[in-house]
């Protein structure tokens, strides 16, 4: 049996930041070379550069116009005006021509009155070197123009270039490597099709990208197999090409086939193993030493889930080899946002929530996204990264924490943060607002049901809520709830569109699902919506009326958090059934018992109808091309699409 790795004490990703620099001699580990100029923006200079010319290197005239002797003019007023004679006593010029033995100012052309083809009249004395670049007026010979640990900027290489420096000495790049490792992963430029336990590689290319930004001399290779001494040559044939440093994409953790930390104690010695940070924990650092042939060379064991290898990314790579390149960390904007929901943690751990956050009012408001390490797509709907300290338990709704932005801050003006029940629509209508040529504006949503998207109104967190509650007693939808949960806030409802419920099936429904009382068979498995979900409180009218308790339906307690989410349980056989929208069946080639039509509005706060981003939303909702997307996701019904709804209206 394969031994499991144990890891050590998990420290804080600053501390291990630290260990890091103390172990590494960056004067030994990073050379220098010899770069034309021209292409060193972003280098870091190795030692002071002095001017070798003067900028500019002669008397310039820095206006169009005449260059004259200033005392010729002391004389000129408003009201007897000098003339003066050319070629001896003015010259033409323009901006930037060298100025005319004999001459010290320029006068504007605006200025001049011409008399006739040789004479001009001056009204306004001139001073000596008015209008006037002098010699070394921006650079002189010989001065200090960068100092030594510079990071070049675009305006340094002009400056540079302006003073003669033609070639300069700066550090060189840091030299990196990213190995993927694991027997299930495929490489994406065989552009493959996984099968069952396989996934497409994908976290190379993600530290590829942050390498190209940090201005690192970084590669990557194919997967590497299972295999220790395999994964051993492969680090030491990256060392032997001169990586100064070497990452290991996943085995980091303590799986029986993580071989990264065995690896590195065979040609080092491991610095820290697990870091303080959710995702990110099982982060490995190492130092080579002799046993390798290139001792003091930077070993990473970088965690296999894509959120997790991030957050080693951004908190403990990103700092680590800023440092050996001498350069600054790039830092990001904070902001002060308020939680939309409460959000749990474990103590002791620092957590990283990602945020779909936007501006509400005078506040920045967020919504957590789904919480798995191995959720990239969290990523990229998040405007906002915040981290729960370790000491805390959980951020409750409505408490503020300072956050990363990753958006600009001017971004948040224009995003429509939804909290409430899914709907694929939501996707569609996302796009069609970011294809706006006017204003593009983002949609994020948090999937909290329609219960919680209430919820979230009542609190203020969310611009808008998709809720689809039907209430048996009323035969209507929405309004009995918001009566109930919502006294209080007025509200105005418009109608994105009435959909179809059923039970979501294997294709061909091999099992023969037709409604609810199949829910009883042993045969069968479900899986439900979360508590508060619209689609879950359908269910349970349904099964209510049919007379089935809960407990007897296999799987009620196995929760999603979409309709999506929901059909690929039934597409890769997780579950027999699921209770969902026809488009999340139809987008996955399966099929649909149908159960119940029902009416799915946007429930938006009265004072927030104004609102540009709301009036857009509503607008976009109302053009007949959106419906017609609509219509073509399959399961809907457009009749009320961008309605006003009342109370009593049921459906329609």
């Amino acid at each position: 049996m394969t031994k499991r790795n144990i890891y050590l004490e998990t420290i804080a990703p600053e501390q291990a930041v630290a260990l890091a620099k103390e172990s590494l001699n960056r004067t030994q580990l990073m050379g220098t070379e010899r770069l034309a100029t021209h292409k060193a923006a972003g280098r870091v200079t190795t030692a002071p550069i002095f001017a070798k010319c003067s900028s500019p290197t002669f008397h310039a005239a820095a206006m169009d116009g005449i260059a004259i002797q200033a005392d010729a003019t002391f004389a000129a007023r408003e009201d007897a005006p000098v003339a003066l004679q050319h070629p001896d006593q003015f010259q033409f010029v323009n901006t930037g021509n060298p100025m005319p033995a004999g001459t010290n100012a320029v006068i504007m052309i605006e200025n001049v009155v011409q008399k006739d083809e040789e004479t001009v009249l001056i009204d306004t004395p001139a001073f000596p070197w008015q209008h006037v670049r002098r010699i070394g007026e921006d650079i002189v010979a010989t001065e200090l123009l960068i100092p030594q640990n510079r990071e070049l900027t675009p305006s340094d290489i002009g400056a540079l270039l302006s003073a003669g420096i033609y070639e300069i000495e700066v550090r060189e790049k840091v030299k990196a490597v990213f190995l993927p490792t694991g027997d299930e992963v495929l490489n994406f430029l065989d552009k493959p099709e996984p099968q069952a336990g396989q996934v497409i590689e994908s976290n190379s290319q993600v530290f590829k990208a942050y390498a190209d930004a940090w201005g690192l001399d970084a590669t990557w290779s194919a997967p590497v197999p299972d295999n220790e001494d395999t994964l051993r040559s492969a680090v030491l044939d990256r060392l032997k090409s001169g990586c100064h440093v070497v990452i290991v994409g996943a085995g980091s953790s303590a799986g029986s086939k993580d071989y990264s930390k065995r690896v590195f104690e065979s040609i080092g010695s491991v610095l820290v193993h697990g870091i303080s940070v959710m995702p990110g924990k099982p982060t490995l650092l190492a130092m080579t030493d002799e046993r390798s042939g290139y001792p003091g060379r930077l070993l990473v064991g970088a965690p296999g889930y894509p959120v997790s290898a991030i957050v080693c990314h951004e908190k403990i790579l990103a700092p680590i080899l800023h440092w050996l390149m001498g350069k600054a960390v790039p830092e990001r904007h904070m902001a002060d946002i308020t939680l939309a929901r409460k959000t749990p943690s474990k103590p002791g751990m620092r957590e990283a929530i990602r945020l779909a956050a936007g501006r509400i009012g005078e506040t920045v408001v967020a919504a957590p996204l789904a919480r798995g390490a191995g959720m990239i797509t969290t990523m990229t709907k998040a405007q906002a990264v915040a981290y729960i300290p370790e000491e805390k338990e959980g951020i409750e709704q409505g408490e503020s924490l300072n956050a990363e932005l990753l958006v600009p801050q001017a971004d948040l003006d224009r995003v429509l943060v939804h909290v409430g029940s899914h709907d694929n629509t939501l996707d569609l209508l996302a796009n069609e607002l970011m294809g706006l040529t006017t204003v593009p504006m983002r949609l994020v949503s948090s999937h909290a049901g329609s219960m919680g998207g209430l919820t979230a109104l009542k609190a203020g967190s969310a611009l808008f809520a998709g809720s689809h509650l039907f209430d048996p007693e009323t035969n209507d939808f929405n309004f009995p709830f918001i009566d109930r949960y919502l006294p209080d806030l007025d509200v105005t409802l418009i109608n994105l569109a009435i959909r179809h419920q059923g039970l979501i099936v294997a294709k061909g429904n091999p099992l023969d699902i037709t409604g609810v009382t199949d829910l009883m068979r042993e045969d069968v498995t479900f899986i439900n919506r979360q508590r508060g979900a619209g689609t879950r409180i359908l269910l349970d009218h349904h099964l209510k009326k049919a007379g089935i308790a809960p407990r007897d339906v296999q799987g009620y307690d196995n929760e999603e958090f979409t309709h999506m989410a929901v059909a690929v349980n039934v597409l890769t056989g997780a579950a027999s059934c699921g209770l969902g929208i026809f488009a999340a069946a139809k987008a996955l080639d399966l099929d649909f018992a149908p159960l119940a039509h029902e009416r799915y509005d946007l429930v938006i706060p009265t004072e927030y109808i104004e609102d540009e981003r709301i009036q857009t939303l509503i607008a976009t909702i109302r053009r007949d091309d959106v419906k017609a997307k609509i219509k073509d996701l399959g399961g809907y019904e457009t009749d009320l699409t961008g309605l006003e709804m009342k109370p009593g209206m049921g459906l329609g």
